[in-house]
């Protein structure tokens, strides 16, 4: 076997991962995202029009999925977006992406951990949040092999969980399916903003492509598992919506802390409530595991092109994987945990990735047929769908997100203005 296929020079990250893995890891970030923290804020910003929402979250994140997938296969480096825009587009649409991705993702990263905290131990979520954030840096410390195996062993109860959780749920008898109906309560705006909320949860496969520099073959293996990671990932969606919904009602929903674990109360299974928040501490820890390894790796490679400290591109001779990287992004992480909130970081988060993947779409509009460039509506609508969602999303997130974007653009034009002779 080849040297790039199982080693790695200097500085280089080692290939381990095959499609099962990477399909693993997608889905670690994003089943644990979605279910447990996103569905009460998008049905109160949609009411009824929660189900068109999700479904437009998700033809918005299919078309970032198809333009990642092919960019991804053509460099298959460390970084994701952050790389594509800056080979495509030009320094500054790179390092722009890249930057509303680690920021953005840090967030995402804290609404996770505390997600962990509010099932675990209720009063003290803060508290778990930094210890979750603390013991999955520390896992991913030691190699990413060790990571996938236990995404793989935490997507295994997760899935299993959300299954009891839509068998009662639809089996018993307070489920009544005419809580589907879209009614005169869901505008346009909501609906787009609930797309725009729930996108965080879609946001996981990005997971993989940012670490395509540890995948074997990688020309072959992501655009084989970012669609399939997506496409499970909609089916459960759907399902536990669907569920939830029949349950509870929108307005229920809205008003839910806990909406799975208030579901299977209303429908008779008081019993499966403790498993369900297990299970939803454990969805979010697989999360929260899949995402410190995709910030970290961002991290790696802007620090690479000197956009961040250089001593973050550092990588462990032994465990071969961007050791400072990780321990940096795992810090910030748990200060962040230590005094934020969750529904805040969603909708700060969501704008962040929206405008990453306005990039990555913009990007994969500039390949040609011979570089595997996707159908041309497939970027169109991608990046006219990260926009709208993005401008529909909560006042204060937009407001946030577009200063922390801007932020981000001054130091990049004061880097290179001192950087000339």
């Amino acid at each position: 076997m080849s040297r790039s296929a199982t080693a790695a020079g200097p500085g280089e990250l080692r290939r381990h991962l095959g499609v099962s893995d990477a399909v693993v890891i997608g889905l670690g970030s994003m089943v644990g995202a979605g279910v447990f923290a996103a569905l009460a804020p998008a049905a109160a910003a949609a009411g009824s029009g929660l189900l068109p929402g999700l479904a437009l979250a998700g033809v918005v994140a299919y078309c970032n999925a198809t333009s990642s997938a092919r960019l991804a296969a053509r460099y298959p480096q460390s970084g994701g977006t952050y790389v594509y825009g800056r080979e495509r587009l030009g320094e500054f649409w790179g390092y722009l992406a890249g930057w509303g991705f680690v920021v953005g993702k840090t967030a995402s990263c804290a609404a996770m951990a505390l997600t962990v905290g509010s099932y675990a131990w209720p009063g003290r979520e803060h508290a778990v949040a930094v210890a979750a954030v603390v013991a999955l840096t520390a896992v991913d410390y030691t190699g990413v092999q060790k990571a996938a195996r236990l995404t793989r062993a935490v997507v295994a109860a997760v899935l299993g969980v959300l299954a009891a959780v839509v068998t009662v749920c639809l089996t018993g008898e307070a489920a009544d399916t005419s809580r589907w109906t879209v009614g005169t309560d869901a505008g346009i705006h909501g609906i787009l903003q609930a797309a725009g909320l729930l996108f965080f949860a879609f946001a996981g496969y990005a997971r993989i492509a940012t670490l395509g520099e540890e995948v074997r073959d990688p020309r072959r293996t992501i655009p084989r598992a970012i669609p399939l990671a997506l496409g499970i990932t909609l089916v459960v969606y759907t399902a536990v919506a669907l569920a939830v919904l029949a349950v509870l009602g929108p307005d229920r929903l809205a008003h839910a802390a806990a909406p799975l674990a208030d579901a299977v109360r209303a429908a008779g299974a008081p019993g499966l409530v403790p498993v369900v928040r297990v299970g939803a501490a454990v969805a979010a820890l697989g999360s929260l595991l899949a995402l410190i390894l995709g910030v970290s790796r961002t991290t790696l490679a802007m620090a690479r092109d000197r956009h961040l400290p250089y001593a973050l591109a550092a990588v462990h001779p032994r465990f071969g994987v961007p050791h400072r990287a990780e321990l940096t992004v795992g810090a910030v992480v748990a200060v962040v945990a230590a005094v934020g909130d969750v529904r805040g970081a969603i909708g700060f988060s969501s704008f962040g990735v929206l405008a990453y993947y306005t990039v990555a779409n913009a990007a994969a509009w500039t390949l040609t047929p011979a570089e595997g460039r996707p159908p041309r509506p497939v970027p169109a609508i991608g990046a006219a769908g990260c926009l709208a969602l993005a401008l529909a999303l909560p006042t204060a997130s937009v407001l946030s997100g577009a200063a922390v974007l801007a932020v981000g653009a001054a130091a990049y034009g004061l880097r290179k203005a001192s950087a000339r002779p």
